[in-house]
């Protein structure tokens, strides 16, 4: 998985010139409305460097995600096994773009390539993706990416306090349905 492209994107590895860009995204409260805290500079490195090692260890994860015409990062996208102490297990499509990147149908378009790369060339049998029951917009990307929701398995998510972020939506899409 050297990198995915679209019509419009390039989903690629990390590079060092990623962090200013990635580190604005998540001191951005209207990009982490649904994530919780603003990250630090230094905690958006960390997580840069912790998605490099993951990708290292797997041969997928979380890709950065930029404009093909100009090169502009706009974000991440990507697969991730989920973590330990969730309700379910599998694997979790995820995207994640910054403000002036929405609306574009962008997070569409980089998650259709995320779940043909998950299905065709990982040989996935089912993708998921979780997000907080207030995310509406996420919400409506993982429908327009044909995924489906069972409300039976809504769920608080344990690693987050009592709150507004606590109760969480679980969408699915198999391999057939893809």
């Amino acid at each position: 998985m050297a990198e995915l492209r679209t019509d419009r994107l390039t989903l690629r590895r990390w590079l060092a010139s990623d962090l200013e860009p990635w580190a604005a995204m998540n001191a951005d409260p209207e990009v982490r409305e649904h994530l919780g805290d603003l990250l630090t500079r230094e905690q958006s490195a960390a997580s840069l460097t912790r998605f490099q090692a993951e990708f290292e260890q797997r041969g997928y994860g979380w890709l950065a995600v930029e404009v093909e015409a100009t090169g502009e990062f706009i974000g991440f996208a990507g697969l991730d096994r989920v973590e330990d102490g969730m309700p379910f297990a599998g694997v979790e499509i995820g995207w994640r773009l910054a403000r002036p990147a929405w609306g574009r149908g962008y997070a569409t378009e980089a998650a259709l390539s995320v779940l043909s790369y998950g299905f065709d060339t990982l040989d996935l049998h089912e993708v998921l993706a979780v997000t907080t029951a207030t995310n509406l917009r996420s919400q409506a990307v993982m429908r327009r990416i044909g995924m489906t929701r069972d409300p039976a398995d809504d769920f608080d998510d344990p690693q987050v306090p009592e709150g507004p972020l606590r109760p969480n939506v679980l969408y699915r899409i198999s391999a057939e349905r893809h």
